[in-house]
């Protein structure tokens, strides 16, 4: 019999990711608390731009969103929000997507899996993402449940089962 397989892989559902900023928009446009604040939400390429008056409004403008993104079901894990910074009179908030799994942290998944995993389970780092092959589902599944799991500093999606 064949070996099964997945790929452990962290990618941003882009649908989903510009729904919840449209909607984070809409919601800060209407919202009495945010009227002549200037606050302005944007998406320029791999990142998500807020603009706002004050400092308190850029944040609150930045908990609108992460909201939003919880509710549509992306994981907080893809943006690495700064602090606030002052240009002229307004205050700037820059957010960059996190998107892939970096080699290292690959290797922390690889390692854990090789340390606390079944022991038919072999993992295989393939560019931003990580094979994981075992001759057993069974082992496969109690794989993905202890990624899930794992404490990781990025969302991890499991794609390719095989």
């Amino acid at each position: 019999m064949a070996d099964s397989s997945f790929d452990v892989v962290s990618k941003i559902d882009r649908m989903e990711l510009d729904n919840a900023i449209n909607q984070a928009i809409r919601e800060i446009d209407t919202r009495f608390d945010f009227k002549n604040t200037g606050a302005k939400i944007e998406m320029a390429g791999e990142k998500i731009n807020i603009e706002a008056d004050t400092e308190e409004r850029a944040k609150a403008t930045l908990d609108v969103i992460k909201d939003k993104m919880i509710k549509r079901g992306v994981s907080l894990k893809h943006i690495d929000p700064g602090e606030p910074q002052l240009s002229g009179k307004i205050y700037k908030i820059s957010c960059p997507l996190k998107e892939g799994i970096s080699t290292e942290n690959a290797k922390k998944i690889a390692k854990f899996l090789r340390d606390e995993g079944p022991k038919s389970v072999k993992s295989q780092i393939q560019g931003d993402e990580l094979r994981v092959t075992s001759k057993s589902r069974d082992d496969l599944q109690t794989t993905m449940a202890m990624i899930k799991e794992g404490k990781w500093e990025f969302a991890v999606q499991f794609v390719n089962f095989r």
